[in-house]
Order: structure tokens, then sequence, then C-alpha cells
């Protein structure tokens, strides 16, 4: 048996070996304890500061991200500017037809308000049509339908001066007369709207006049050739103030399919009361007239007024009553493809001229502000 001694130190010996697995275990709950509060504390404690390199590519990062979107926004620009420069281009080519399909009516005796009557009744319901296919809204308030009157009163005037026009003076003539609106456009825009304009815009505006006038060189008529420059005189007066109120006016701000229908509504019912007052509204029999009459609502109507409204949209009035000039290019191209009319060096100079405008705008688009249409809030969605 052992002795008391060795019982008692192995009592000792077996109460420390518990003693101290006891303390481990205290020790382990407790570093796990405050393990776990640290972790919380952490969590909890706010970030520090970024260094100086962390804070420079947070700065760098903004800039690029700044960087983009100013080139997102100059790429949105040029897109606008050369969706413009191309509705101005097909407005002003498809308006240059008006003498293709309007002179043999003319000849075939026809009536100038009755062309116009149903010249703009035609367009009109072809814009309906596409209309309704876009699913666009008609509705507008009465302050648009105030305006839209306007406007439409000066396009009407427009279309009836230059039909006018023909019967005293070649169309050529008439032609170069109606021209001098973009003129009369950029000097309004710039004295009484503040709208910059570079001094190669001012150049283009004199080189196109230039041009259109070789166009039509020696084409000057002998029948009252005062009245027919009167009749065309008021066109350049007539149509500028139309640009212009599409532009600045509360139309500038409402679908542009929607403007042309109600702007061709109401010249079709302008007409309608001076065709009834004065020729009477003749009934048409013959294909040729339905014909004529048809391609004259769609080409240089419909066409060229839904185009002309989209290019003051996307480049401003100015810049599209300059490269309205390729109207007497496509009338000099017709007139020598279609008729074979006599195309001489005043011809080939006035096209070179005509060109040479068109492509100076077209560098402009991109260099010269473009005035907003008026600050008036949309009366409609917009498509």
């Amino acid at each position: 048996m052992p002795s008391r001694t060795a019982e008692h130190g192995f009592c000792r010996r077996s109460g420390c070996r518990a003693a101290q697995a006891a303390a481990k275990t205290r020790s382990g709950a407790a570093g796990r304890f405050a393990a776990r509060n640290a972790a919380v504390r952490r969590r909890l404690r706010p970030a520090p500061a970024a260094g100086g390199r962390e804070r420079t590519a947070r700065r760098h990062g903004a800039a690029m991200t700044d960087a983009n979107a100013k080139k997102n926004v100059e790429h949105m620009r040029n897109i606008s500017n050369i969706k413009g420069v191309l509705y101005a281009v097909v407005s002003s080519a498809t308006f240059g037809l008006i003498p293709l399909f309007s002179i043999p009516l003319l000849h075939a005796g026809m009536a100038s308000p009755t062309i116009l009557f149903y010249r703009m009744l035609l367009s009109a319901a072809i814009m309906a049509a596409v209309a309704l296919l876009l699913k666009r809204n008609f509705r507008i308030s009465r302050r648009d339908f105030g305006v839209l009157a306007g406007l439409s009163l000066m396009y009407a005037a427009t279309s009836l001066g230059l039909l006018r026009s023909y019967d005293y003076i070649p169309s050529g003539v008439a032609t170069t007369v109606n021209f001098l609106y973009p003129l009369v456009v950029t000097i309004v825009m710039t004295l009484f709207f503040r709208e910059r304009s570079s001094v190669w815009i001012v150049i283009a505006v004199f080189i196109s006049l230039v041009g259109v006038a070789l166009l039509a060189w020696g084409d000057a008529g002998n029948n009252d050739p005062g009245r027919g420059l009167i009749y065309a005189g008021t066109t350049v007066f007539t149509y500028a103030v139309y640009i212009i109120g599409v532009m600045k006016s509360r139309a500038g701000r409402l679908d542009p399919l929607i403007v042309a229908f109600y702007v061709l509504t109401f010249s079709a019912a302008v007409f309608l009361v001076y065709a009834l007052s004065t020729s009477g509204i003749a009934v048409v029999h013959t294909w040729h007239i339905w014909r004529n009459l048809l391609l004259l609502a769609l080409l240089p109507t419909v066409l060229s007024n839904l185009t002309l409204v989209l290019a003051i949209k996307h480049i401003g009035s100015t810049m599209t009553s300059i490269l309205g000039s390729m109207e007497p290019l496509t009338a000099v191209l017709v007139g020598v493809v279609h008729f074979g009319e006599r195309f001489d060096l005043d011809s080939a100079a006035g096209l070179i001229l005509v060109v040479t405008a068109v492509i100076i705008v077209i560098l402009q688009t991109n260099h010269t502000p473009q005035t907003p249409p008026a600050n008036i809030p949309p009366t409609q969605p917009q498509e």
C-alpha cells in the first residue's frame, strides 16, 4: 500500500492537473469571446481615410467618366447634325420638283387655287394616314392651334406666290428670287434671336445666292416680269417667317408629323375658300392630271415639309435655309435630264457654287452653336 505521503502527493498532483485544465478552458473561452468582440469592433469602426494613391485613383476614375460622358454627348451632337443636313438636303431637293408637276397642270388649264387645294388636301390625307399608322397623338392645345394656323398662312402664301410667279416669269428666275430667303433668315436670327453665325456661314449664304443666280441666268421672261417678281418676292419673306416660326414657336416642341399634318390641313382650308371665291373647284377626270397631283402632293409637299421640320429641329433654321439651295440644283438637273434643256458654262458655274456652299455648311455644323427652340414645355407626349 502506498503511504499517506505518497497518496497525498498524488492527490496534489491530480488537483494541479485539474486546475490547469480548468484554467485552459476558461482562457480559451475568454479568448474566443475577446476575438468575437474585436471582430464586432472592427466591423463597427469607420473606414480609414483613403491614402494618396487611392484618392488619385478615384479622381482619375471620375475624370475618365466625365471625359466619356463628354465624348458621348459630342458623338450624339454630331449624329444629330448629320441627320439635320440629310433632312435639309432631301427637303430642298424634293421641293425643287414643284415645277416638274405643277407647270404641266397649269398648261392643262387648271387654275392656281385649284391646283393648290388638291395639293394640300391630298398631302394632308397622306400625312394623316402615316400618323395613324404610327399611332401618333393628334391632340393639340388651343394655343398650338393658333400658332399652327398662323404658320399655315405663311406656308400657303409661299405656295401661292411661287405658283403664280410661274405665269409671268420663268421658273428659274422665280426660284432664284425665292432663294433670297436664307439671307433673310440669317439676318433675322442674328439680329432678333442672337443666334451666332460664323464668317463661313455668311460666306456660304452669298455663295449660294450667286450660284442660284447663275443657274437662272438668261431665263428672264417678257410676260409682265414686274408682277412675277412681286409674287416671287413675297415668298422670300413668307417662307423665312415660316421657317423661323417652326423653330422659335410652340410648334418646335410638337411632333413634326403632327405639325406637318395641321399645316397642310389648314392650308387646304385656305385654298378651298380662295378657290370657291375666285375660279371654283375643277373636277379632275383624266389620269395624267391625277398622277401629277398625287406626285405633287407626295414628293415636294409631304416629304419636303416633313423633312424640313425635322431638319430645323436638328440643325436650326439658319443651316436649313442655306441648305435649301439644293432646290435650284434639282430644278436644273430635272430640266437637263428630263426636258433636255441647255446646260452652259453659267449653269456649270452655278452648280459648283451651290455645291460649295452646301459643303461649307456641312463642315460648319459641328462648329457653330445652335440656338435651341423656345423654352416652352411640351404639350403632348413625344413619340
